[in-house]
């Protein structure tokens, strides 16, 4: 081997480290589920449209349009100050009333308000063996930060922490609305 390839060999190796470091955020996922007293017809009732969030405790109002159609819009506010206060905007792209199940996009939120990037988000009502209903809330999302080194209130624990808030949230008001299912 002359100099010059034992030197660029070298080098090569010697980064090996720092790009095994340089990587950026990892999507992240998750599931939150909850079981409630009232059938899936009765649940997907009240939150089936796409359209109408309000179930939800943070949502104040909200606006939209196209309905259950795939690439209907809405826009969540998060409180009374409308489009000067936290909002979120969010595109539908799959929807079964069969399965009572949607998915859908946010197209537009301040980290600030939620601390995530590239988030895609799928809710669905099901039968529960012995009666009542089964209520799964999974997403999937980049933390608020895509660069390394991402300060605390935008890094993976962050944006993770802040999704399941939502989630729970949303999963709590629904067991308040129709209550435990008994054993």
């Amino acid at each position: 081997m002359n100099r010059r390839t034992l030197l660029a060999a070298g080098v090569a190796l010697a980064m090996i480290p720092a790009a095994a470091m340089a990587h950026g955020p990892t999507r992240q996922k998750i599931t939150v589920t909850t079981e409630v007293a009232a059938e899936p017809a009765e649940v997907w009732a009240a939150i089936g449209d796409f359209q109408d969030l309000t179930w939800h405790p943070a949502v104040v109002s909200q606006s939209g349009e196209g309905g259950n159609e795939i690439d209907a819009t809405r826009t969540l506010y998060l409180s009374d100050q409308g489009a000067e206060g936290p909002m979120i905007a969010e595109v539908l792209y799959k929807y079964s009333d069969e399965k009572m199940s949607y998915s859908y996009r946010i197209t537009e939120v301040a980290v600030e308000v939620l601390p995530v990037t590239n988030y895609s988000s799928h809710l669905t009502v099901m039968p529960r063996d012995g009666g009542g209903s089964v209520v799964e809330w999974r997403g999937a999302f980049y933390r608020g930060y895509p660069n390394n080194d991402p300060p605390e209130e935008l890094n993976d624990e962050a944006a993770v922490a802040a999704v399941t808030g939502v989630y729970e949230a949303g999963l709590q008001a629904l067991v308040e609305r129709f209550g435990e299912p008994s054993s």
